[in-house]
């Protein structure tokens, strides 16, 4: 948690049915995966998905380019 910043109550939980009302996927509908009560923020399955490079590794040895979602704030979302 960051100094001077207090957890808020959040409308939506963990595994709660959600759809975004606002942004680039206004209208998709999906299931919260987590949640980040001192930043507002949530993650929805389907929702807000970003391209990450990873570096070479074990599990990838030429190194990879993931889909994944990113959070978006608890405020443009609503319960289903």
């Amino acid at each position: 948690m960051k100094l001077g910043k207090k957890p808020v109550k959040m409308h939506v939980k963990k595994n709660d049915n959600v759809q975004v009302i606002a942004g680039n996927d206004k209208g998709k509908i999906g299931k919260v995966l987590r949640v980040f009560p001192d930043q507002n923020r949530v993650i929805v399955e389907g929702v807000n998905l970003r391209k990450r490079h990873m570096r070479p590794n074990k599990n990838h040895p030429q190194g990879a380019i993931i889909e994944r979602e990113m959070p978006i704030h608890a405020s443009n979302v609503k319960k289903v």
